[in-house]
């Protein structure tokens, strides 16, 4: 069965992928980790050995399905199997293990006491009074942002104009010229800097910010963020009274779309210092209600 397995390997050898070449050797290093056969592990996969050797050296292209088996029969997960980040050295793995099975609540104790730990800017009273407001776009975080900003006499910055301002062109410009990663970095250069320039702020974020983790834990650092929540038909409602024509107000798909983006950012968006609710509320009172939260918030500090 070896020899067979050897002579297919020699003939495909032109043919490796790197990614599946790395793939095989994760495969390989686990089950010599477990201290098992190629055979056993085979068996207990419920996959041919011949299968299971094409796998460990890069020429099988193996179906998800039948990873998945192959990450049971070692006794791991199938995104350690894969390679994810927190697979690449033993502290990654052990701090992984801690953190599995734990609550949400749990889970941001942990990150909170990590920021503290890892960055000295966390415990900086100056947190406190940089107020961030996230949430989708049509949230209203320009206009309460702007009056946020005059009840407390501080400066306003919006956070896109300052990434047109880096870039030198506008957002739309940005994606359509450089692409997404470009984008994300001159988002990431502008809120540094902005923390940098301001310690008494507050500054209206891109509904997108919480897309790259390394941005988003930044402005939780640094700020005390307030999630400005509304219903989809809310959001669509604003941008389009915006004279803003491209989300297309009656269109379904527009507004499944709009749906998902919501649902999939919304677990990141409740990181929020504070959550404020506009839905059915008047621009007066979700204002009114903001400024209460915010002001009870800043008491200790301001």
């Amino acid at each position: 069965m070896n020899e067979r397995a050897d002579a297919v390997i020699s003939v495909a050898e032109e043919a490796k992928n790197p990614l599946l070449m790395a793939l095989g050797e994760r495969v390989r290093n686990l089950r010599a980790r477990r201290g098992l056969t190629r055979k056993a592990v085979a068996l207990t996969a419920g996959v041919s050995e011949r299968h299971l050797a094409n796998l460990e050296y890069g020429i099988g292209n193996a179906s998800i399905l039948v990873l998945q088996q192959v990450a049971n029969a070692l006794q791991c997960s199938l995104a350690e199997l894969v390679g994810d980040v927190t697979t690449s050295s033993p502290e990654w793995l052990l701090i992984r293990e801690l953190l599995e099975r734990r609550g949400e609540a749990d889970l941001r104790r942990v990150r909170v006491a990590l920021g503290e730990l890892l960055d000295s800017a966390s415990s900086d009273p100056a947190r406190q009074r940089r107020i961030a407001l996230i949430g989708l776009r049509g949230a209203g975080k320009s206009t309460l942002g702007q009056m946020l900003a005059d009840d407390l006499e501080v400066p306003f910055v919006e956070l896109s104009r300052e990434i047109e301002k880096f870039a030198g062109c506008s957002v739309r410009e940005i994606h359509d010229l450089y692409g997404t990663n470009a984008y994300r970095r001159y988002e990431r250069r502008a809120l540094e800097e902005t923390v940098q320039i301001y310690g008494e702020v507050v500054i209206a974020t891109p509904g997108g910010i919480v897309s790259d983790p390394a941005t988003f834990n930044q402005l939780l650092t640094h700020c005390t963020t307030v999630w400005l929540r509304a219903a989809p038909e809310e959001h669509m409602g604003r941008v389009a009274a915006q004279g803003d024509t491209r989300p297309m107000a009656a269109s379904k798909e527009a507004m499944d779309d709009l749906r998902r983006i919501l649902t999939g950012r919304a677990a990141f968006y409740s990181k929020a210092d504070i959550t404020i609710d506009t839905s059915g509320h008047g621009l007066a009172e979700s204002f009114q209600t903001l400024r209460a939260a915010v002001r009870e918030r800043l008491m200790p500090a301001h």
